[in-house]
């Protein structure tokens, strides 16, 4: 039968039948695959987010039963939670909790967000509660009126007579108030919530104006929604504002509600016009100044929002300065630290990293820029009075308003972190660690819990492949501690100091749901579910959600922190609700740092103009598409190679099975929908998906990607010679790295990490991260004294071996003053300008190699440029730039050798140091006698002239260096007679060039891509062959260049050198 039926059918079609049948095969295997292997479908996802308000209500209830109307629930001895009164310097409470009902203000915006995809048939139960909520703090706080209405029954307004910390007052408190204002009124979706327009109109006016009833929204419980929460959100902006009074723009940390700050006697807010101090305390108080950049500037969110919607543009104002004044503060590898002093503007640490202290800052950098996009800036002020902050400072300018400013100062603080801040593959998987401030170098290994914002960030910023990478770091750590630790660190693999808490941060599942929603990867999907399951499996307590003190224990924690209500809950319940509206919303809207969404009303009949230009390769900028999914696979992470990189971070691999694990949720199961059996008998998470595949997913010969690790080295020098014979130190810290003036007892630790191209390949350099453990940054240089290692360093010596380079050295110079100099202040006032590079555009360039080795390239370029400049070294009576003589500077000019049969080696001459001796005093250059000559195409220069000069000075063209050269005579060599012939090139090259830099007049460095050729071999002028050869080299700059070497006092040479490896080139080491 068979072969009737294939003799029944053509070739072609029996093919196309087969092929068909094929693919239906893997269909229904891959289905199967996915039936068995639990694929998040609709239904499942459904239950996740079901259970996810479950957990949010058990926590809701819980503080509205035992908490209201103070700050926080205890949710396992179900009593309030209020501020310690007794010990002010109870900071961890009172920065926080500043006794106005701070979870139900904070979790206004989670009920809103709830009432869109409300569960059962009984109507629309958090919208019930929202509204609810609204009302209760209008009856508890008042309306934010001047009138009788504006006092509660608790306070009018926010007049409390507490200390808070400006930030978590800000982010909590004041953004809980705007978010739920633009939910109130329309402006945020909410589904199947639309306020009639005229009533939402006089909801949006805000202000009463002294009127005992206005119009508003009416609602079912009674209330008509007229503004109060936006009023009551300008009464407290406004107790916010006194902690601004500072002359650095930088805000105090904390403020008090009624009072001010008294506490801060040299506050510019506690004198009167007259100067005298208005405060009782004109003493020093001991008050802390000291404020964190996230704490700074990480307000303008909430700011500006406050002031598009008041028309006081006072609080955007002063949140943006505060901003720029950390932004502006940042070091010169472009990073800011964690801790800077208010009064000073000085960094308090010098370290820094993406976590504690400075998170925010940069979120907040890329959020302005969302919220700001399109909009004009602030109407200029006009009526600052003396009580007002802005009274210090001239108004901010265009750009410290426009939205395109804080996108630039994002992708340049992206750019820092990524190559200072980040350890990329060859340290197992990439991964944050905390560096210097100023050099880049390494000072801890430990990542917090709080940086598990980075990947969201990147993911909303188009960064979408590294924040996958990321990411897969802190699912990794929380699939083995079933939360994440305070503080982890990657080298020991243990928690760092005893900080092994969790406070139920929300930071890991608010990255996991922007990837998710940047990928649509089911992977997203499992790893929230894991943390929900051991959040309710480890946290859960009679009266709300503990915090953990121990991961480790599981010792719990009396206390609900107001954000895992406000964030860690709702960031669960929209990574569960794909079609909740404000996933779809296609508006300039971000979730401040607190998780509360934020938006300034557009007129849509018009259309914004940028008040700066906005560059191209911004308007150009596009999010990524998602990944296609791969075949027969259902999550494009679990099938990437790095997973269990990222694992062995957390030494999941090291981690003991273990079987299923009895929660003490049990006995509560029957009394609690919110729990389900999944969270009573839990899998330990190590072998828990994601992290451990399905079976039905692994091959059975499966394996991981080999991991990248980068070859390292280190190398020891003997302390064998006399120490005493140095007067300078052996290592001394310069301005870009370390100058070694010893070798003895050195260790060089490195890394093979720098791609560069040597004679046109492209191969891995090392780099020394390290001298004596004393770590570098990776654009930190080991400068090695010549004078040193010219006797230390053996040419033969495999593992460090000091190469001459045959083609480029520098020309010293001591040179008076020009005519321009004298106009423009100095020789030295004309170095540093802006040097010009021309570079490829790198745009088409999709090789990550190929983009290392340009940028590595165009560091070596920049380091090129400099050199002509002079090596400029801090180091007081060593190598300093100011030991110069101001009317006779020293500059060194890169020159290139000849190539060619007629080219002549260079003697190996006496070279002046780049330092000076150790009386401060630079030593003389050798050669004082300089002849310049001309074109010298037509006749021979006299025997006499080379006898009693030591320089040959020659312009480049009319003929060829054979014929230049064939016009000076053969003399005898003498160290007072003619040593070298140096040819200025008039013609610019398409390379390097430095307009102004060198001396001030317009001076070309040579361009380096094209040497002076000697095709023939050097003859003399009558055609015989020459004996002694005449050196040569060429320097660009022509006319102005010229001159200057014409008149100067004096000329000298320095070779340059390199250091390799076993054949490898070390990359940051320098011999000067």
């Amino acid at each position: 039968m068979l072969m009737k039926w294939h003799d029944a059918l053509s070739t072609n079609k029996l093919q196309k039948l087969f092929f068909w049948l094929l693919v239906l095969q893997f269909s229904l295997i891959a289905t199967c695959c996915a039936r068995r292997d639990g694929v998040p479908g609709a239904p499942h996802i459904a239950a996740l987010r079901q259970e996810t308000e479950e957990l949010f209500y058990h926590g809701f209830r819980s503080y509205m039963k035992h908490g209201f109307p103070e700050d926080e629930v205890r949710p396992l001895s179900c009593k309030p939670l209020h501020r310690d009164r007794e010990n002010p310097n109870h900071l961890e409470l009172n920065d926080v909790l500043g006794n106005y009902s701070l979870t139900l203000v904070d979790t206004l915006s989670t009920l809103a967000i709830l009432a869109s995809s409300p569960t059962g048939s009984h109507g629309n139960k958090p919208l019930e509660l929202f509204q609810n909520a609204v009302k209760d703090i209008v009856n508890l706080y008042g309306d934010g009126s001047a009138g009788a209405r504006g006092q509660g029954r608790r306070a009018r307004g926010f007049d409390l007579d507490s200390k808070v910390q400006v930030f978590e007052t800000t982010i909590r408190g004041l953004g809980g108030l705007l978010s739920a204002h633009l939910f109130a009124v329309g402006e945020l979706p909410i589904t199947g919530y639309g306020p009639p327009a005229d009533q939402a109109r006089a909801a949006q006016a805000w202000t009463r104006d002294g009127k005992d009833t206005v119009g508003g929204i009416r609602w079912s419980n009674g209330l008509v929604y007229d503004g109060q929460l936006l009023r009551l959100a300008y009464d407290l902006g406004n107790r916010l504002v006194p902690a601004f009074w500072t002359s650095t723009g930088i805000p105090y940390p904390r403020v008090n509600l009624r009072h001010g700050i008294p506490f801060h006697a040299r506050s510019a807010g506690n004198f009167a016009p007259e100067g005298e101090c208005e405060t009782e305390k004109k003493k020093e108080t001991g008050e802390i100044t000291e404020n964190c950049s996230a704490g700074a500037g990480s307000l303008v969110l909430e700011f500006t929002v406050l002031s598009r919607l008041t028309n006081d543009a006072k609080f955007e104002e002063l949140a943006k300065r505060a901003f720029w004044s950390i932004w502006n503060r940042r070091s010169p590898i472009d990073l800011i630290g964690a801790g800077i002093d208010a009064e000073t503007g000085v960094w308090q640490h010098s370290w820094t990293g993406i976590g504690a202290g400075i998170d925010s800052f940069f979120e907040y950098a890329f959020k302005s820029h969302v919220l700001l996009s399109g909009l004009p800036r602030p109407p200029a002020p006009n009526n600052i009075t003396a009580h007002d902050p802005r009274s210090l400072f001239v108004p901010l300018s265009d750009v410290d308003h426009d939205g395109e400013s804080f996108l630039r100062a994002w992708d340049a603080a992206h750019a820092a972190i990524q190559k200072h801040i980040n350890r990329d593959i060859n340290f197992q998987h990439p991964h944050h660690i905390q560096v210097d401030l100023n050099s880049g170098a390494s000072r801890a290994f430990w990542v917090d819990a709080l940086s598990a914002y980075y990947p969201g960030l990147l993911a909303m910023s188009g960064h979408v492949e590294e924040g996958v990478e990321a990411h897969l770091v802190y699912t990794a750590l929380w699939a083995r501690f079933s939360a994440l630790p305070e503080r982890y660190n990657m080298a020991t693999g243990g928690i760092e100091g005893g900080l092994g808490w969790w406070v139920g941060r929300p930071e890991m599942i608010e990255s996991a749901w922007y990837l998710y929603r940047a990928t649509e990867d089911p992977w997203y999907i499992y790893v929230g579910e894991m943390a929900m399951r051991d959040i309710k499996r480890r946290c859960w307590g009679r009266c709300g959600w503990t915090s953990i003190q121990n991961v480790l224990t599981g010792e719990k924690v009396d206390r609900m922190e107001t954000f895992f209500l406000s964030e860690t809950a709702k960031y669960l319940f929209l990574l569960f609700d794909p079609d909740h509206p404000l996933n779809k919303l296609d508006a300039p809207y971000v979730f401040s740092t607190e998780g509360h969404p934020l938006i300034i009303p557009r007129d849509r009949s018009i259309r914004y103009k940028p008040m700066v230009p906005i560059p191209d390769e911004v308007n150009d900028r596009t999010c990524p598409l998602k990944p296609a999914p791969l075949p027969l696979s259902i999550s494009n992470v679990a099938a990437r190679g790095d997973v269990y990189h990222a694992g062995s971070l957390a030494r999941l691999h090291l981690m003991p099975q273990r079987g299923q694990v009895d929660s003490v949720l049990k006995e509560y199961t029957i009394d609690h929908p919110s729990i389900v059996l999944a969270d009573v008998q839990s899998p330990s998470n190590w072998t828990y998906y994601p992290w451990t595949l399905p079976p039905g997913l692994v091959p059975h010969n499966a394996t991981s990607s080999k991991m990248p690790t980068a070859p390292t080295f280190e190398l020891a020098f003997p302390s064998t010679e006399n120490k005493a014979n140095n007067a300078n130190p052996p290592l001394q810290r310069v301005k870009d790295g370390i100058l070694v003036n010893a070798l003895v007892g050195l260790r060089l630790s490195m890394i093979q990490d720098v791609p560069m191209f040597v004679n046109d390949d492209l191969i891995t350099g090392y780099r020394v991260h390290a001298i004596n453990n004393v770590a570098l940054g990776k654009d930190e240089k080991v400068y090695l004294a010549q004078s040193t290692s010219y006797k230390a360093l053996n040419p033969q010596d495999p593992l460090f071996t000091r190469l001459r380079d045959t083609t480029v050295l520098d020309i010293a110079i001591d040179i008076g003053q020009t005519k321009r100099q004298k106009e423009t202040g100095g020789i030295n006032a004309s170095i540093g300008q802006n040097i010009e590079i021309e570079v490829p555009d790198l745009d088409d360039i999709t090789d990550g190699a190929m983009k290392a080795a340009w940028n590595s390239i165009l560091t070596q370029i920049s380091d090129l440029v400099r050199d002509a400049q002079g090596l400029m070294l801090p180091l007081g009576s060593v190598m300093d730039d100011n030991s110069h003589d101001q009317n006779s500077g020293r500059v060194f000019v890169p020159a290139i050798t000849p190539s060619g049969i007629g080219a002549a080696p260079l003697p190996d001459w006496q070279e002046v140091s780049a330092t000076t001796s150790s009386q401060g005093k630079e030593e003389e250059l050798p050669w004082t006698k300089i002849y310049a000559v001309g074109e010298l195409c037509d006749e021979k220069l006299p025997a006499s002239i080379l006898r009693s000069h030591q320089i040959i000075l020659i312009k480049r063209g009319t003929c060829s260096f054979n014929q230049k050269l064939s016009n000076i005579p053969m003399v005898r060599p003498n160290r007072a007679a003619f040593q070298l012939a140096i040819v200025v090139d008039y013609e610019e090259g398409e390379g390097i060039h430095a307009a102004d830099s060198i001396f001030g007049i317009g001076s070309s460095i040579v361009d380096f891509s094209t040497r002076p050729l000697l095709d023939e071999p050097q003859l003399t002028s009558s055609g015989l062959p020459r004996q002694n050869l005449v050196p040569m080299v060429m320097v660009g700059g022509g006319e102005q260049m010229y001159e200057a070497l014409k008149n100067a006092k004096g000329i000298g040479v320095r070779r340059r050198y390199s250091v390799s490896t076993q054949g490898i080139p070390i990359a940051n080491v320098m011999i000067v």
